[in-house]
């Protein structure tokens, strides 16, 4: 049984990595597709479309809010509404405070914080009309806690689970659910960028850098996977999860219990 059949939803980032694992097992419960990212779209489209629902791929510039604002447009033209808003876009940059340069600072609180605010506040009057919707906030464990050289994504991800407790809350008389999901590390492109100047900077393997990474934070010392993520969110878009609201759950392989 499909749970998610006539229902549509709008991911973030979700060309590639995290978000089109997310795409994958929402689709695979039946609901239509909005894809976006600056990955290869017609292949995430085709992997979406094998899986018998319908898929429409934009272009957005998620650190730009007439671009989030057409983004929303077209997908409630599209498909006739949200139904379920998946922010997941992302981006790092990773320097010591002192040394942050201020133009990356902006551009990854636009994108990681920003985004999901333009996207929240266009996509709740609708699931407020329908009296149901899921927004899924795509954080991090590092809302939750911090890690050296990371000020900006740390504050970011901070400020999108503060967002979404207060979503919660201002929905929390309605259908509309809104959570965050924080992952620990995820063998995504970010990731395997992080490893690789791991790598380099310490004149290791590629795999070394990886066991090092993973030992340093992940107690199961193994990466959380897109599909596990995705699951995580079909879950949270089920009447089994109705009252689980202002949530932020981590999945990190036990990183934050330390």
């Amino acid at each position: 049984m499909q749970t998610l059949k006539g229902k549509t939803a709008l991911v973030t980032g979700s060309t590639s990595g995290i978000g089109l694992g997310i795409a994958l097992e929402l689709a695979a419960q039946g609901a239509d597709i909005v894809l976006n990212g600056f990955g290869d779209a017609q292949a995430a489209s085709a992997q979406i479309e094998a899986l018998g629902v319908r898929v429409a791929y934009h272009p957005a510039d998620m650190s730009k809010p007439d671009d989030i604002a057409a983004l929303m447009a077209f997908a409630a033209q599209t498909f006739g509404a949200v139904d379920i808003l998946v922010n997941n876009a992302g981006i790092q940059h990773v320097a010591n405070v002192e040394d942050f340069p201020p133009e990356r600072w902006d551009a990854v609180i636009a994108i990681n914080l920003s985004a999901s605010f333009h996207t929240s506040r266009l996509a709740i009057p609708a699931m407020r009309a329908r009296n149901w919707g899921r927004i899924i906030n795509i954080a991090s464990v590092h809302g939750l806690v911090a890690s050296r050289q990371k000020s900006a994504y740390v504050a970011a991800k901070h400020g999108l689970v503060g967002l979404t407790k207060v979503s919660a809350l201002e929905l929390a008389e309605t259908g509309v659910t809104c959570n965050a999901i924080c992952p620990g590390w995820v063998r995504t492109p970010l990731v395997e960028a992080q490893i690789a100047a791991r790598a380099a900077a310490e004149g290791c393997s590629l795999l070394e850098a990886q066991r090092e990474l993973l030992a340093e934070k992940q107690p199961s010392h193994e990466f959380v996977t897109p599909q596990q993520l995705g699951q995580l969110a079909v879950f949270l878009c089920s009447e089994a999860a109705s009252q689980i609201r202002g949530a932020a759950w981590n999945m990190d392989g036990g990183w934050v219990a330390q």
